[in-house]
Order: structure tokens, then C-alpha cells, then sequence
């Protein structure tokens, strides 16, 4: 272990370079919890993801060329913020960096010609790598440390075994490993590779960003839901594969029982707006379904009054596992929504569930299910709720600590 030298850079690397809140609410709390002014915030592309409440986010490849040539013996530590990296192929990540527009029409160009699509997608990381989310040792040669912070990967035993030899290579490489699921960690296990387990980063937003959130929700449209729903809303989301019109009929059969038996609003919000997440359009055809008029679209992209929106909700439903994680944080009811395509596999959201829930909170369920799990959800006992939030910081902070003393930072 070396010790951590003042001029030497901090990578956090993760894909806050797209619209996604839970990947934008990395870079916050790994601010937080380094506690270093001069922390580098990296992606695959170099954005400025300031209008969404984001960061200035530098292009990973080419901090490595320009480190390379301007910097050779430049030591750096490169940490990985979190998400479900160690599956998100080059393809995946490459058109999630996309405009929607732009991201159908490669994707009817290129989807099939799996060749094609791979030159294409190195090409727009600049890497030439299977998973791009994942730093090869070899970018910085005089590297100080490579971490893994709660990384997630539920579908490791479905990669080929070209990306599955790259994972492991990679993950051999690092200084430190931990995964934010036991499925995960038990299959790196079975491959030969320990990492502890510790929850998802967003289970501090509460602890480290509450008081902002908390104040955004006054200053933003979320004063307004309050008020427009005084006995409450629940928030709901679903990704852009729910759209097709006899899901939406069933989802809108479930709200409509919700709202009518509960007295609360439905208030459907994004969670994402890179391709493959949400697409607002869905919204606007669930409420035209729905016979509730209890309704409502919040269309803000904001990170903070996405966090906002779940926060001063009685409870979350959906299918973005930060939406769930946001809403444990705050010690709200929370229910996951899983696709019937997905129904009989481990998805990230049900292997979080099952890591970290206690007994009699719903975890994943199928459409037909969502009131029922909704009812049982709201019938959750307050304090337990405060508890599970209370008990996931404090694993948290305790698991972090051997990633700071692998920096130095301890």
C-alpha cells in the first residue's frame, strides 16, 4: 500500500456521462465521502452534465492519452463509483451515449452485424475493450490504485467468454473488489475472485444530501404535487420496455386500484432519459388509460428534483432499482416492478432486494401483482423502515473504510 501523495489525481469513473439519476447521484456521494477538492469525474465521453444537476464529466481514454504523453510517471487512482458495470458490453455503452433520435437509427443499422457494431462502438469510447466500464490497468501503467465500489453484475454468468475473460482479468488486476449484491458475489466467487459486499452508494443520499433535497423540494414543481394531493402520491416509473399497450392496460388497472383504495395521486416522473430507460410518451399514454384523474406527469430531468419527487412521496413504484434505493434511503415504502420478460430471472433489482430487505418488504413482483405488493408495502411499520435505512448507512461507511486505506486515505 502507498501512501496517497496530494498531487496525485482521483479518478471517479463511472457512467455519469448519460441521463441516469443513479449514475448522476454517484459522482455526489463520491464527492461526499473523499472529501478531495480536486477529485476527476470520468466517463466514456467527456460531457457536461451540469443542466441535469450532474457533473463536468472527462473522457477516460483520453485522460489516459493525455497522462500518457504529458505525465508518464504520473501515479493515479481510479475508483469505480458503483453501478451495474462488470455486464455493460461496449455496444450498451456506447449507444446509451446517444441522443434517442440518433441511438434508433444505429441501432437498425448495426444491431445485427455484431462486428460492425463493435468497431462502431470502440470508436465512440475511444477503448478497446468488451467492458468499457471497467479500467484496464494497462491505460495507467503507473497506477496507484484501481477500486470497485459496490459494483454490480447479476448477469456475469451470461457473458460470453470473451467478456467474461476480460471481466476477470480486470477485476484480478484491482487493488479492491466489492459488489452491492450476494448473487454477484457469489458468482465471482465461483470464478476465483473475493469481493466483500456492501449496498449501493445511493443508500447515503439521505445521510450526506438530504438537507439539499429536502430544500429542493420546496423550491421546485414538487411544492406543487404536495398541494395538488394533499393526502399524498406515490411515484411512479417504468422503463420504455413496459410500452407496449397491453402492459400499460394492465399497469393502469393496478394504479387506477391504488389510487381509488388508498386516496393517493399517482405521479409518474423519469428516471432516465439515455436510450433503453424512460420514455415520457409511455406516461402520457398510462394516463390517457387510467380512469384515476388523481394524476400527474413530472417532466423535470434534474437529478435533484428526481430525488426530490420520490423523497416527498408516500412511497415509490417501479422498475429503477435507485428509484427503490432513493425511497429506502428516506425510509419510505417501495416496490419494484420486473417485466414479463424478466420474470423468471435474477434481475439487479430482485438480487438487491434479497441482499439487503428485511422480511415482509416486497421486493420485485409482476405486473397482475403491483397493487397488492403497493398495499403491503404502505403497511410497512414506519420504524422499521428508519431502521433499514439507519443499518444500510452504517454498513456502508463500515465497508468503505478498507477502500479508503487501499488510497492511502484512511
Amino acid at each position: 500500500m502507498q501512501e496517497l501523495e496530494t498531487h496525485d489525481p482521483v479518478v471517479i469513473f463511472g457512467a455519469f456521462d448519460r441521463h441516469n439519476f443513479g449514475d448522476l447521484l454517484f459522482a455526489h456521494i463520491a464527492a461526499k465521502l473523499f472529501e478531495r477538492n480536486e477529485l476527476i469525474f470520468a466517463g466514456l465521453a467527456r460531457r457536461d452534465m451540469r443542466v441535469y444537476g450532474g457533473h463536468i464529466v472527462e473522457s477516460l481514454a483520453q485522460l489516459a492519452a493525455q497522462w500518457g504523453h504529458q505525465r508518464g510517471n504520473q501515479r493515479v487512482h481510479v475508483v469505480h463509483a458503483g453501478g451495474e458495470i462488470l455486464t455493460c458490453s461496449d455496444w450498451e455503452a456506447a449507444v446509451m451515449l446517444l441522443p434517442a433520435d440518433e441511438a434508433q437509427r444505429i441501432i437498425a443499422r448495426l444491431d445485427r452485424h455484431s462486428d460492425e457494431r463493435r468497431a462502431w462502438a470502440h470508436a465512440r469510447t475511444g477503448l478497446d475493450a468488451l467492458l468499457p466500464y471497467m479500467v484496464s490497468r494497462a491505460m495507467f501503467p503507473r497506477s496507484a490504485s484501481v477500486t470497485y465500489l459496490a459494483a454490480g453484475g447479476v448477469e456475469f454468468d451470461r457473458l460470453d467468454a470473451g467478456m467474461r475473460a476480460e471481466a476477470l482479468t480486470k477485476l484480478a488486476q484491482a487493488d479492491a473488489v466489492s459488489v452491492r449484491d450476494v448473487h454477484t458475489r457469489n458468482m465471482l466467487a465461483a470464478a476465483g475472485i473475493g469481493a466483500r459486499l456492501m449496498p449501493d452508494p445511493a443508500v447515503m443520499v439521505a445521510e450526506l444530501l438530504g438537507s439539499r433535497i429536502r430544500a429542493r423540494s420546496e423550491q421546485s414543481g414538487v411544492a406543487q404535487l404536495r398541494s395538488a394531493f394533499p393526502d399524498g402520491y406515490l411515484a411512479v416509473q417504468f422503463s420504455a420496455d413496459f410500452g407496449d399497450d397491453r402492459t400499460l392496460g394492465a399497469l393502469a388497472r393496478e394504479l387506477d386500484r391504488v389510487s381509488r383504495e388508498s386516496g393517493l395521486g399517482i405521479v409518474f416522473f423519469q428516471a432516465g432519459a439515455a436510450p433503453w430507460h424512460d420514455d415520457p410518451a409511455c406516461y402520457e399514454r398510462i394516463a390517457a388509460k387510467m380512469k384515476s384523474t388523481d394524476t400527474a406527469i413530472f417532466r423535470s430531468l434534474d437529478l435533484w428534483d428526481i430525488c426530490a419527487v420520490i423523497a416527498s412521496a408516500r412511497a415509490y413504484a417501479g422498475s429503477s432499482l435507485h428509484g427503490r434505493i432513493v425511497a429506502m434511503a428516506f425510509g419510505l415504502p417501495r416496490v419494484n416492478l420486473v417485466h414479463p420478460a424478466h420474470a423468471r430471472d435474477t434481475t439487479k433489482q430482485c438480487a438487491f432486494a434479497a441482499s439487503w430487505e428485511p422480511a415482509g418488504v416486497p421486493g420485485s413482483v409482476g405486473i397482475d401483482a403491483l397493487a397488492e405488493a403497493i398495499f403491503v408495502a404502505l403497511a410497512s411499520e414506519p420504524a422499521m423502515l428508519a431502521r433499514t435505512a439507519s443499518r444500510l448507512v452504517a454498513c456502508y461507511r463500515r465497508e468503505f473504510a478498507p477502500m479508503r486505506e487501499v488510497m492511502g486515505l484512511a
